[in-house]
């Protein structure tokens, strides 16, 4: 199961010797990937918009936003990295149970650059 979204949001690399150092913004693109052990009894591994819907709560909070501003980020970078990691964790704590869980995240930081989290 795969679902995409996006969010918007500035922010800016601590400590990096370069142009991400300076406040800029992004409109972010978000796969979140889900792999389920078994189906339930319709036959679904997990409902489309239970993982859209879970995955859109988490980035309410972050959309439009500073992301230095807010935790984790406040303390740790708001690299892509950082990110992709901070919404595999929250998604996990969400939805992961006996039959599924989430086993990638991948963020766009633009069209043509992305990183994937996951903890296989």
């Amino acid at each position: 199961m795969k679902v995409v979204t996006d969010f918007a949001a500035a922010h800016y690399l601590r400590g990096y010797d370069g142009p991400c150092s300076r406040l800029h913004g992004h409109n972010w693109k978000v796969e979140v990937e889900a792999c389920a052990s078994e189906l339930d009894e319709i036959g679904m591994g997990l409902d489309f918009a239970v993982l859209k819907s879970a995955t859109k709560a988490l980035l309410a909070d972050m959309d439009h936003y500073n992301l230095n501003d807010m935790a984790p980020f406040d303390r740790i970078n708001p690299t892509a990295e950082n990110i992709a990691a901070h919404l595999f964790r929250g998604l996990s704590k969400r939805l992961n149970d006996t039959r599924v869980r989430i086993s990638r995240v991948t963020i766009w930081e633009t069209e043509r650059a992305c990183v994937s989290y996951s903890e296989e």
